[in-house]
């Protein structure tokens, strides 16, 4: 049986052919998505243990603690004389004390080089030699002095600086002129994320980071004959309790770990991706197998007639599948590979360089690749090879197909309308439970989906005969043909119809989603933010200096500025965020909506409340509030207002910056809101920014700007989906393809006689066009019918955490993803109508 089923898969492998292609791209994509990440994971995790070569012992600080009260204690890093210390530890060769931070390089056109998160500023720490073990210069040497830096070598060649020329350097605060000194090279990870390393003199580094003499780490180098675990026994004593020692392998392995459960994160995104075209490709393998075993109903009915038993013809289809299912986890394997290395050079092309070394082809990767392929092949041939089993010999040698019952098609009607039903009940329940519904969403989604796929049968006569008529009376009899042709066989069109819904079910929600929360921001943009400009550290990452607001406060032509500081106080036992503002101008930089009170009492020291935060504390304007600070002390605050939310913009309390300030060293601006005379203007913009002294590091905002960099936020989230899915869409056209080759090689006696009584090949090729629109437009309708419903329900959950939500219909997008798939249909019918246009109608009437 099992050489019948091998000359079987070779006497039908033009038809077979979709079903390869469909599990070799979901063998690939989940073979590729985790030899990728395992490669990253080997390169990146050894690029740590190479940053980490000769370092015995590393010495950690945490920076200050809070007792109790609150109040910060201890050392706000490791001391000067912590280090010499242990520099007099027995077996301790040398010891460099490292601290860091933000720093950013501009270039030519005063741009910031590299993204703003990794943009890193260092210390250069030579040890005994006079070399730092950390970087080896290609150029030049290390800063020594306080106007001296170095620059690693891909942000020189960015900038084109050359040793000897001054860069201007940015941090939280004005941008400071400094010698280039060196350009060297390093394994350091922010460098390889397409980031920026300064070398700073130590003094100058410390300054701008921490505090003079104190260290964020230290890397200790053992003697020779001295162990890493001894040195760390003996170093460990000499720190404070804010201090973590380890040894350089343990340091490693944990930086490994790490990197492991970071690219275990990326892999679980991009394998449940996967995992979508796979299940879509079961559609595509359980309609190869079930027309398959139908238009072999004769000679699966003579091997019963010679002796074959149920179970050995239905283990000849099984074991088809297991060959068809070996065979493309095969090419899947290899396509993997492809794909992956394909994934490493995109990487590099936009900046994000990895590591060299090889690929890495793990032996799970290439168990898992061989069972997904040959169990999902395998899984949706189940039906169909248990079906041959129920044809009986004398039938089936009578060409007497058997159609599904009548009795098991109100089974699964009955069947559909209970699981759709339990589907629809749980996503109302998540919509009743709001933001702790989105779980409970998904799981509704899903029965949903499964409830329609169940449904497909019933729902494709009604929905396609209503669009008949229309067809008729615009393409004539081909269109007539075309949607009797679509529903003739409703399992069949259901089940082609399914994977399209599926993948369109997802895109409409991701673009609902998506659209509905652009638009919210935009009217947050437009309806709260009253300021011409925004002022934050590039890329969002870091305070601003205390001195920006000031700045430009003394600014020509600026009417208004406030900066936004975060803080928080205690109060009872819960730590509140609270926002400190410039009180005297807040009001027009910002649309507070105030429901009671008044904003002018910010000036007096009273607090303003958030709506919620006030009726959850049940506080109205003229009460009073029992703080503790941020240094310990205690305090009444007045509610002088009560505000609507503005989530997003500002924290539940808000209150003047001075009162914030007093009680913290080290406040975190995040952003500076300004005004100037004459509104948002090219000259009041670079006005703004020429006082901020041209720094690469600021980002100076307009509302177009805060608008459109949302948007593109949004813009790359659904375009990365659209790319995640587009293997499921991909899928999908191929079932189409599947569905129509196989259906035109089952009614070849009928397109013959269709030839025979007039209907000509452009006719017949318009028959074939059609009901392959028919079929992708039918599951695209509904793809889209649940996508929208689902967003909405998911929608309902984010009102509270998104101002201003309201759900926006995307019909621009709607119509195009309509319009994609009528084009797939068109695209899908080629290759079946060319063939049924050009079969021989005489031969084509022959045929059985």
């Amino acid at each position: 049986m099992f050489r019948t089923a091998l000359r079987n898969v070779l006497a039908h492998k033009a038809r077979l052919l979709m079903t390869v292609l469909a599990v070799t791209l979901g063998v690939a994509f989940v073979s590729g998505t985790l030899i990728f990440t395992d490669t990253l994971s080997k390169a990146l995790s050894g690029q740590s243990a190479k940053s980490y070569d000769g370092v015995a012992v590393s010495v950690t600080s945490y920076g200050q603690g809070r007792n109790e009260e609150g109040q910060k204690e201890g050392d706000p890093g490791i001391s000067r004389e912590t280090l010499d210390k242990v520099k007099a530890v027995k077996g301790v060769d040398s010891v460099s004390g490292r601290v860091s931070g933000f720093a950013g390089v501009g270039d030519e056109d005063g741009k910031l080089i590299g993204s703003g998160w990794a943009n890193k500023g260092s210390n250069y720490a030579p040890v005994k030699d006079g070399k730092d073990p950390r970087y080896t210069f290609t150029g030049g040497t290390g800063p020594t002095k306080d106007d001296q830096i170095a620059l690693d070598k891909e942000t020189a060649a960015k900038g084109r600086y050359e040793v000897g020329d001054k860069v201007r350097v940015a941090t939280n605060g004005p941008v400071r002129e400094f010698a280039l000194t060196g350009v060297f090279t390093t394994e350091d990870g922010a460098v390889n994320a397409g980031g920026s390393l300064v070398l700073f003199d130590t003094k100058v580094a410390q300054e701008l980071y921490l505090q003079p003499d104190f260290y964020d780490e230290l890397s200790i180098a053992a003697k020779a004959g001295t162990s890493a675990d001894r040195l760390l026994a003996d170093v460990k004593p000499l720190l404070a309790k804010n201090a973590k020692a380890q040894t350089g392998v343990a340091l490693a392995a944990e930086e490994a770990e790490n990197i492991k459960k970071q690219m275990s994160g990326m892999s679980t995104m991009l394998l449940a991706f996967a995992g979508i075209s796979l299940f879509v490709g079961v559609f595509l393998i359980y309609n190869t197998f079930t027309m398959l075993v139908t238009q072999r109903t004769k000679e699966l009915a003579l091997l019963r007639a010679v002796g074959a038993n149920r179970g050995q013809v239905m283990r000849s289809v099984l074991a088809e599948a297991l060959v068809v299912g070996a065979l493309s986890a095969a090419i899947g394997l290899v396509s993997g590979i492809g794909l992956a290395a394909g994934m490493r050079s995109l990487m590099d092309s936009i900046g994000a360089k990895i590591p060299g070394g090889e690929l890495v082809i793990a032996p799970g990767t290439i168990v898992a690749a061989l069972v997904i392929g040959i169990v999902v092949t395998v899984v949706a041939a189940l039906l169909p090879a248990w079906r041959t089993g129920r044809i009986a010999p004398v039938a089936a040698m009578g060409s007497a197909h058997l159609p599904a019952s009548a009795k098991s098609l109100v089974l699964r009607n009955v069947l559909g309308c209970v699981i759709s039903a339990l589907g629809i009940g749980v996503v109302f329940l998540g919509v009743s439970m709001k933001s702790d519904g989105r779980m409970i969403i998904g799981g509704g989604a899903f029965f949903m989906l499964l409830g329609m796929i169940v449904l497909l049968p019933l729902l494709s006569k009604p929905v396609i005969a209503s669009v008949r008529p229309a067809l008729q009376k615009v393409f004539g009899v081909p269109g007539k043909l075309a949607a009797q042709n679509a529903v003739r066989n409703p399992r069949r069109t259901a089940v082609t119809a399914a994977s399209l819904a599926i993948g369109l079910t997802l895109v409409t929600t991701m673009s609902v989603l998506g659209v509905t929360m652009g638009k919210a921001v935009d009217r947050m943009s437009t309806d709260k933010l009253k300021a011409d400009y925004k002022v934050t550290m590039s890329g969002g990452i870091g305070s601003l200096d205390r001195t920006v607001a000031d700045t430009l406060a003394g600014t020509p032509g600026v009417e208004a500025v406030s900066a936004q500081a975060e803080g928080f106080f205690k109060v009872g036992e819960s730590f509140r965020s609270a926002s400190g503002v410039n009180p005297a101008t807040i009001g027009r930089l910002l649309n507070i909506e105030v429901t009671s009170g008044s904003l002018d009492s910010l000036v007096k020291g009273e607090v303003a409340v958030a709506e919620s935060t006030a009726k959850e504390q049940k506080l109205t304007a003229g009460s009073t509030l029992d703080v503790k600070f941020d240094d310990g002390r205690k305090g009444t605050l007045k509610v002088g207002a009560v505000y609507k939310d503005l989530e997003g913009l500002l924290s539940p309390y808000v209150l003047d910056n001075k009162i914030l300030a007093q009680h913290s060293e080290d406040q975190y601006i995040r952003e500076v809101y300004v005004n100037t005379t004459g509104g948002e203007t090219k000259a009041n913009h670079q006005a703004v920014v020429d006082a901020l002294g041209k720094n690469p590091a600021m980002s100076v905002a307009t509302q177009q700007d805060m608008r459109n960099e949302m948007g593109g936020m949004v813009n790359t989230a659904l375009n990365i989906m659209y790319g995640l899915l587009g293997m499921a869409l991909i899928i999908s056209v191929l079932g189409v393809v599947n569905t129509l080759a196989m259906s035109v090689f089952e009614r070849t006696q009928e397109i013959g006689m269709l030839r025979a009584i007039g209907l000509d090949r452009s006719r017949v090729k318009n028959m074939i066009r059609l009901e392959a629109v028919v079929i992708s437009l039918f599951g695209a309708v509904l793809g889209v019918a649940i996508g929208v419903f689902l967003a909405w329900a998911v929608g309902t959950t984010l009102t509270k955490s998104v101002p201003n939500y309201e759900l926006v219909m995307p019909y621009d997008r709607i119509g195009i993803f309509l319009l994609l798939a009528a084009v797939v249909g068109v695209l899908a019918a080629m290759w079946p109508a060319r063939s049924a246009a050009r079969l021989n109608m005489l031969t084509a009437i022959k045929t059985e």
